[in-house]
């Protein structure tokens, strides 16, 4: 299996390159490695579909957050947007390629692919997850609504039987053009609506959309050490493709539940342990729940109020794999609310042997600093 290359190395720009930058960045690559000014150069295709995966991913300040802090694990292990041909980039790009190379140029990449099969659209869904889930990964059914080129149609809009007719306004190119001396602008045709094909004998089951909706249900695994945030992205089971067209991708964004016990923060757990007086002052052992049970706590003696106690490697796994984070628990110290006449005769006399403890410590202390 081929080794993904860093996407910031990919547009050679550093890690807090601003927007423009990446952008202007993108250009020179775009322009440089386009199919148009490369024909038949395979290499110089890669190269096309390898600054589009980084483009996409680092022009988006959400995506960009989430590769920044997990790399390529961000994207489910698929790299981010691995884009598998030259109509997929042009669909996601299109606004893109116009201000590159022109309003012709544009147009008339956009004309080969109008009315024909084109990329479906991506979807984004939310998936809450409990704590406990982050600690091991699970396998989650999803249920969403989408839209699917409609079947008796074959999405073409067209009642059986009939086909769409070529727009006569745009004669097909889904663009008008308009030229005032050496400039030119591609603008939607306002007939076809981009499509290219006016259909006018509309399909009884779509009313000449060529789509229609279906309900989804599919099996995503969720990996362990997600966090809020992270984005999971799930080939081809976005919005269905037009007219034969490659479907999207679904984003499964995930939502961590607050939980009751324990606060995150990144690999580490934070909670709070209740520890009586008398195991603060000769130190005991107690019994503290983690994610994945029961853990023994160990309390040193003299243990002060606030102090943290750590389990190591009972946290949650990093995202990237390794070793597991912490859990530290802050010691709440319990004082009594009402004494029994034997407690106090113990305590008065523990307060007794404090009181000459001092006596010697102070005694000792004056009498070294004396000599």
């Amino acid at each position: 299996m081929a080794t993904l290359r860093d996407f910031y190395e990919i547009l050679g720009v550093q890690k807090d390159a601003d927007s423009e930058t990446i952008k202007k960045a993108y250009r020179k690559l775009a322009m440089q490695f386009h199919p148009d000014r490369n024909p038949g150069n395979k290499e110089s295709e890669e190269k096309f579909k390898e600054a589009a995966s980084a483009y996409e991913v680092l022009s988006d300040s959400n995506k960009r957050a989430q590769y920044d802090r997990f790399g390529h694990q961000a994207f489910a292990g698929s790299g981010g947007p691995q884009y598998q041909n030259m109509d997929d980039i042009f669909s996601s790009f299109g606004d893109l390629f116009s201000d590159f190379f022109g309003g012709a140029q544009g147009a008339g990449r956009d004309s080969r692919r109008s009315g024909g099969a084109r990329r479906g659209a991506d979807l984004r869904y939310i998936s809450e997850v409990d704590l406990e889930d982050v600690l091991k990964g699970l396998e989650k059914e999803i249920e969403f609504t989408t839209e699917k080129s409609c079947e008796p149609c074959n999405g073409s809009g067209a009642e059986k039987g009939s086909q769409p007719e070529v727009c006569s306004t745009c004669n097909g190119a889904g663009q008008v053009v308009a030229r005032q001396g050496f400039f030119s602008m591609a603008t939607t045709c306002p007939n076809c609506q981009g499509q290219g094909r006016v259909v006018k004998n509309k399909c009884k089951s779509c009313k000449g959309s060529g789509r229609s909706k279906v309900d989804r249900k599919i099996r995503v695994n969720i990996p362990a050490g997600v966090d809020t945030g992270t984005r999971l992205r799930v080939n081809q089971e976005g919005e269905g493709g037009y007219r034969g067209g490659p479907a999207g991708d679904l984003y499964v964004e995930i939502r961590v539940k607050d939980h009751e016990i324990f606060e995150r923060e990144e690999d580490h757990l934070f909670s709070k342990v209740q520890v009586h007086y008398t195991e603060a002052l000769l130190g005991a052992k107690l019994e503290v729940p983690t994610l994945d049970g029961k853990a023994e706590l160990v309390i040193p003696s003299c243990t002060q109020p606030g102090v943290v106690l750590s389990l190591k490697g009972q946290g949650l796994p990093s995202l990237r794999g390794g070793r597991r984070g912490d859990i530290h628990f802050e010691c709440v110290i319990e004082f009594p609310k009402k004494l029994s006449d034997k407690e106090i005769a113990l305590l008065t006399q523990l307060s007794e042997i404090s009181k000459d403890s001092k006596k010697s410590e102070k005694s000792g202390f004056w009498s070294k600093k004396k000599s």
